[in-house]
């Protein structure tokens, strides 16, 4: 659950990252209009940015979709845009009022108000699509359906998913909505203590979008609070008793302090307790999102780049927020907004002749900054909380390898060595063309974001005892490093890498369809090691036949063990790899069979392997058959026809080395 929820997290990055410049645009239209002008450029200011403040569920449908799926296919995010409009039109108001046989759209229950934008349908929408596309992307249908099959299945089941979920929230979330306004108007006659709980469970609410029912009980005239109402009306809101000075913008005031200087604060912690590697990457997000939050009161970039991924930090800001309007509340220090408790909407209430003893929310703030820095300091680097950038490293980091005492393999080899565990769990230290192939004790006790750290530029937990790590094209010299701190010297591997010299080789050469089946570019296979070319670039087919086939004239440098690859160098020295099917090595070679063994001479047309299909299939495994060009360094140019149904042997493309 908590791999799931940091997932979540760092899955929503994507959309909230583009949430502070719109809140900007409407904070300074804001601004504008609140002294007195407005004009065109008002106008589209704020519409600019509210054209994306008000499809946030959107945004995170389609975000979480695309970041939760396995393969982080478009696919996926079209199923998160199907997936939110069905609830959004489903529980309209309009809509609610056909389903139930109401009369008047009046009679329909106001939870469905907010269906419009609601951030936790979106979400749910979100998480379902991805579902449906690791489940659902690779399912064939029978012939009659064929059409469907796939990738168009994904945005069908996710309709139907959702469509099940409109169902019960149709029942479900009147109620819930009902129970919080009911909570509401009960600690409303709780005086600075009822305030303060009404900022706990706000907070506690955003992520279900359910804080718009306590909302109307204390900003709005649900329960005859209307809390901003009155505080707008000013002066002739006091003339009518509607206002009272020091109590009106009592559920207000306290989310100043919080938004201006407690947010604020708690991202400088946050970012402070960053990895060295990622404090670029982190300031960014958060001198973004703080900016924001202090400038229009908008909190979605900063909250939720930590609600999933730390929520007891998140728990915490609710908490101090429930304090804050406790404190102001009790001090009868208010004032009020329009659109959030940001500089803007402060600066604007100065003037307001309800407000009380406003300055005094500044001096709050700052305890306020206090209390948020060393709050969430203590807690993330206590409880060791994953915020932004303190997660594990993606492999997009390549800080410089200290190369003191031995080279750059040797210092990058003794890092790798220690995090998979050293003596005490290394047990086999083995390499291909690109890739170490270890053999472990237990791959639990592997730290990957250490092996991340040195810039390699990924690796693959293959089971419980395996693992192998991409390096490149130089994996012989850091293998070779690793094998002499095992003890070993090196001995002998199980694959042979031989290299081609041939002289005056040609530069430019066809490549050949491996098997019958659809042409596909390499970033649609479905394994990241492949898709984002950390192998490097090249093709796959998707076999109708299991005869495999040489993709290249060349020399068969090698043939792993377990025969679900091959190795072949051209007589330019390009290093190809054939990989027969994903996740294939579990296997034990029994659905291959390899006609072919190292440093034998292979062109165009020859058979070098054949695959059972359908026992790859049965065993849950895919038949992709990949080929990799693992020396990019090496390649000046690879062309690949367009996506096609192919033969055996057809041209598929051309390459050109250096």
């Amino acid at each position: 659950m908590k791999a799931y929820m940091q997932r979540m997290g760092r899955s929503l990055m994507l959309p909230v990252a583009v949430l502070p410049a719109a809140s900007i645009l409407v904070g300074i239209a804001n601004w504008i209009v609140g002294m007195g002008v407005t004009n065109v450029a008002t106008t589209f200011l704020m519409n600019s940015g509210l054209a994306i403040l008000d499809n946030l569920a959107l945004l995170f449908s389609v975000g979480l979709a695309l970041g939760m799926s396995k393969d982080k296919d478009g696919a996926a995010a079209l199923a998160g845009l199907v997936a939110y409009l069905v609830p959004k039109a489903v529980l309209a108001p309009t809509s609610v009022q056909a389903l139930l046989g109401l009369k008047d759209i009046a009679d329909v229950n106001p939870a469905f108000n907010s269906m419009g934008n609601n951030v936790f349908v979106g979400i749910i929408a979100g998480l379902v699509a991805a579902e449906m596309y690791n489940r659902f992307s690779g399912v064939k249908l029978p012939m009659a359906l064929s059409f469907f099959s796939g990738k168009r299945l994904v945005p069908i089941m996710s309709a139907l998913g959702m469509l099940a979920i409109s169902a019960v929230l149709l029942f479900v979330w009147p109620v819930v909505y009902n129970v919080l306004v009911s909570l509401g108007e009960g600690i409303s006659g709780l005086g600075f203590i009822g305030a303060g709980l009404y900022g706990l469970f706000n907070r506690l609410l955003i992520p279900t979008g359910l804080h718009h029912a306590l909302n109307s009980v204390f900003w709005f005239d649900v329960a005859g609070i209307n809390d901003i109402g009155n505080f707008l009306a000013g002066q002739q809101a006091i003339d009518q008793g509607l206002a009272i000075v020091g109590k009106t913008g009592m559920y207000q005031a306290g989310f100043f302090p919080v938004m201006m200087f407690g947010l604020p604060a708690g991202a400088l912690a946050i970012y402070q307790c960053a990895r060295p590697e990622k404090k670029k990457v982190t300031a960014s997000l958060m001198i973004a999102a703080a900016f924001a939050s202090f400038f229009t009161g908008v909190t979605e970039p900063l909250e939720f780049s930590f609600m999933f991924v730390a929520w007891p930090v998140y728990v915490l800001h609710a908490i101090f927020t429930g304090l804050s309007l406790a404190v102001s509340a009790f001090f009868q220090w208010t004032a009020g907004f329009a659109f959030s408790a940001g500089f803007v909407d402060y600066f604007l209430s100065l003037k307001n002749p309800v407000a009380n003893q406003p300055f005094m929310l500044i001096l709050q703030g700052l305890v306020f900054a206090a209390i948020y820095y060393f709050g969430f300091r203590f807690a993330i680097t206590k409880f060791n909380l994953m915020t932004p950038g303190r997660e594990e490293g993606d492999g997009e980091e390549t800080p410089d390898i200290d190369t003191t005492g031995g080279g750059k393999h040797a210092a990058m080899a003794e890092k790798i060595y220690n995090a998979l565990g050293g003596a005490t769990n290394v047990t086999a230290i083995d390499n291909c063309t690109t890739r170490l192939r270890l053999q472990v004790n237990d791959t639990g006790a592997v730290d990957q974001s250490k092996i991340k750290a040195t810039g390699v530029p990924g690796l693959k937990v293959i089971d419980d005892k395996n693992i192998q790590v991409i390096v490149g094209t130089e994996v012989q010299f850091v293998a070779d490093e690793m094998s002499r701190l095992h003890g070993g010297g090196g001995g002998s591997r199980a694959v042979v890498e031989q290299t081609v010299e041939v002289e005056e080789a040609p530069k430019e050469q066809a490549m050949f369809a491996v098997a019958q089946g659809r042409l596909v570019p390499i970033t649609e296979v479905s394994d990241d090691v492949f898709s984002e070319k950390m192998m490097g670039d090249g093709y796959a087919v998707l076999p109708t036949a299991g005869e495999i086939f040489s993709p290249v004239s060349g020399t068969i440098s090698n043939v792993f063990p377990t025969k679900h690859a091959v190795g072949i160098t051209t007589p330019s020295g390009i290093e190809v790899l054939l990989h027969m099917g994903l996740d294939t090595v579990d296997l034990g070679g029994k659905p291959f069979t390899v006609y072919v063994t190292a440093g034998q001479h292979v062109g165009r047309g020859q058979m070098i392997a054949k695959v059972d299909l359908e026992a790859v299939v049965a065993a849950g495994k895919k038949t992709d058959m990949i080929v990799a060009l693992t020396n990019m360094d090496k390649v000046d140019k690879f062309e690949l026809v367009e996506q096609k149904d192919v033969q055996a042997n057809d041209i598929i493309g051309e390459l050109t080395s250096k």
